[in-house]
């Protein structure tokens, strides 16, 4: 868009975020629980880290780094934590008990990794704070949810991984089974919280009242897993390492070329015909034995018939040629590693990949996903020293002074 709008009238002013107005607290570590907090603030939310004085956040001796000596930051804490103003206070002790409460009192959302039972612990748990603010919408995210028989035990993104089926169906069929190449369990946890903290937010400003929104990683894996759940409990079948096949779909999959390999996804009628013919098969688009998609789906008649003609296809040809023919008619596009996902055109155009300049050096860091036409979310933000911010939130939401301020550090509250 130029600097007039669509209709050739002057662009309206632009808003602010979607979330604007929204205060969250958030009080986790590492990434399921960060990474909530960075999408409502990506998407406008005020969010406030919370962390203890002496034992802040340790993602943020994670690599990469940026900068040297006292100066150097980890690049991954940023990459989680951008937009978030910094605090510290300090939960074991009972003026830092007393400073939460009072922030709940002014907050929307309360997000919190801890181990279920320790916020308990601490005295702060939801029943507590709630009394401090019926509005709360309280996000708890852990390994195995907030009730049931392993709530107390730790998890992490391999614990999702491994309890929620995932890691059992990936990999090869005569290999061990394979960690998914990402942290999906916290990832999964992280999307499924977000989604809930924000329908607990729209049920809060109908009522007045807030909820506790619980999510597990192993509940958020096991909803990943696709049809291997209907597919035990309707035929008995346990789902298993497929290495780059679907479980039905064919031909749907990787396959070897010339410079690498590519993606391919030509299993309708439609698009097979269509692939025939690009790639100079016509005559095996009626073909007795391959020519419907339930034939071509048949195990023994693919390994036979189908994915030897696919591979032939590919074989001898590059990945720029192959997405050259199939063009925007083909579901066909090379597989390609993060250096050639992060130089990408499309992703560029995308604002997939952001620059955030820092003091010590630029952090080249993922974008968001949500591409919001009239509040478009914003990821360019810094993340927080710990309690960089202090002086300005207590001074803001809590009334609390310099002298004040003073006082509760040294008590050890902050």
């Amino acid at each position: 868009m130029t600097a007039a709008g669509l209709d050739g009238a002057p662009p309206a002013a632009p808003r602010r975020g979607s979330l604007h107005g929204l205060v969250v607290l958030d009080i986790t570590r590492v990434v399921a629980g960060p990474y909530c907090a960075m999408i409502l603030a990506d998407l406008g939310a005020r969010v406030i880290k919370v962390e203890h004085p002496d034992d802040p956040d340790y993602v943020r001796d994670f690599p990469p780094f940026v900068g040297e000596g006292d100066q150097r930051f980890s690049a991954f804490f940023a990459q989680y934590n951008r937009h978030k103003q910094g605090i510290t206070l300090n939960l074991k002790h009972e003026a830092g008990r007393e400073l939460l409460k009072k922030l709940v009192a002014r907050a929307d959302v309360l997000v919190e990794n801890f181990r279920p039972g320790t916020m308990q612990r601490f005295g702060v748990g939801y029943e507590v704070l709630r009394e401090a603010n019926p509005r709360l919408v309280y996000a708890a995210i852990s390994g195995f949810g907030q009730t049931g028989p392993n709530a107390r035990k730790p998890g992490f993104d391999n614990s999702g991984q491994a309890t929620g089926g995932l890691w059992s169906m990936n990999g090869f069929p005569d290999r061990p089974p394979v960690r998914v190449g990402t942290i999906v369990g916290d990832v999964s946890a992280t999307l499924f919280a977000t989604i809930g903290v924000l329908a607990a937010v729209r049920e809060a400003e109908r009522t007045g009242l807030g909820q506790m929104v619980d999510v597990s990683q192993q509940d958020a894996v096991l909803a990943l897993t696709e049809n291997a759940v209907v597919k035990y409990t309707v035929d008995g079948e346990i789902a298993g390492p497929l290495g780059n096949e679907h479980p039905f779909v064919r031909p749907y999959g990787q396959f070897p070329c010339r410079d690498g390999h590519v993606f391919f996804g030509g299993y309708n009628d439609k698009l097979w015909a269509l692939s025939c013919r690009k790639f100079g098969t016509p005559e095996l688009i009626s073909d007795p034995e391959i020519d419907t998609m339930a034939k071509r789906f048949d195990p023994a008649v693919y390994a036979r018939r189908v994915k030897p003609v696919v591979e032939a296809w590919f074989r001898e040809r590059g990945k720029a040629e192959l997405e050259a023919l199939a063009g925007d008619d083909i579901p066909l596009c090379a597989v390609k590693n993060i250096k050639e996902v992060v130089e990408d055109p499309h992703v560029a155009a995308r604002d997939m990949i952001v620059d955030v300049e820092y003091p010590q050096g630029r952090v080249g860091m993922f974008g968001t996903p949500i591409k919001l036409s009239g509040t478009p979310a914003e990821a360019r933000g810094h993340a927080p020293r710990p309690g960089q911010h202090n002086a300005e939130v207590y001074a803001d939401l809590l009334g609390i002074d310099a002298e004040e301020l003073r006082r509760l550090r040294a008590l050890g509250a902050v």
